[in-house]
């Protein structure tokens, strides 16, 4: 059986932002669902980090991802101090109210 241990992080990081480049537009993903879709059930931590340490320049969704209650938990704001996430989803018409998104309406289902 394998071991996470025996995997590096980097390898671990590329297979969490692969399925993050999947979530399509318009939809979100919780940090769990992205975990397990990249074959790390109970690591929704571990997407955290990784999406914490993304560098600005990379072209990943990271926007749709959000926690599991459907509310945004990354703080990164623009120079206007608005958080940028939220304004990345209201762009791909996803309802935001205050920080919280309708997981019934936009959670991405991987069928």
């Amino acid at each position: 059986m394998p071991q996470h241990s025996s995997r590096s992080s980097d390898e671990l990081a590329r297979q969490i932002l692969q399925v993050i480049a999947l979530i399509p537009y318009g939809k979100v993903a919780s940090y769990g669902q992205i975990a397990k879709m990249a074959g790390l059930p109970r690591h929704a931590r571990l997407v955290g980090y990784v999406l914490k340490h993304l560098d600005a320049e990379v072209d990943i969704p990271w926007h749709r991802v959000i926690n599991s209650q459907g509310k945004i938990s990354l703080s990164k704001l623009d120079d206007q101090g608005e958080n940028i996430q939220r304004l990345k989803l209201l762009a791909e018409g996803v309802m935001v109210i205050g920080d919280k998104i309708d997981l019934k309406q936009y959670q991405w289902m991987d069928s």
